[in-house]
C-alpha cells in the first residue's frame, strides 16, 4: 500500500506541475517529453491517482483522522 500511496502522490505532483506550466506559460511538459498519444495515458494515470487519493484521504491524513 505504501508504494501505491507514493506513486499516487508522485503522479499528483507531476500532474499539478504540468497544469501549472500549461496555465502560466502555455507549455505542456508531459506532451513535449512523451508526445500526444502517451500523454493521454499519463493523464489517465493522474486521474486514477487523484481518485485514489480522494478515496483514501480520510484514513491516510493524520490531521483528518484525529478529527473523527
Amino acid at each position: 500500500m505504501k508504494l501505491l500511496h507514493i506513486a499516487a502522490y508522485t503522479l499528483l505532483f507531476a500532474g499539478g506541475l504540468n497544469w501549472g506550466l500549461v496555465g502560466l506559460f502555455q507549455y505542456n511538459l508531459v506532451e513535449s517529453l512523451l508526445g500526444p498519444s502517451l500523454a493521454v495515458w499519463v493523464y489517465d494515470l493522474v486521474g486514477a491517482a487523484t481518485v485514489y487519493v480522494v478515496a483514501t484521504h480520510m484514513s491516510d491524513c493524520k490531521a483528518c483522522a484525529s478529527k473523527k
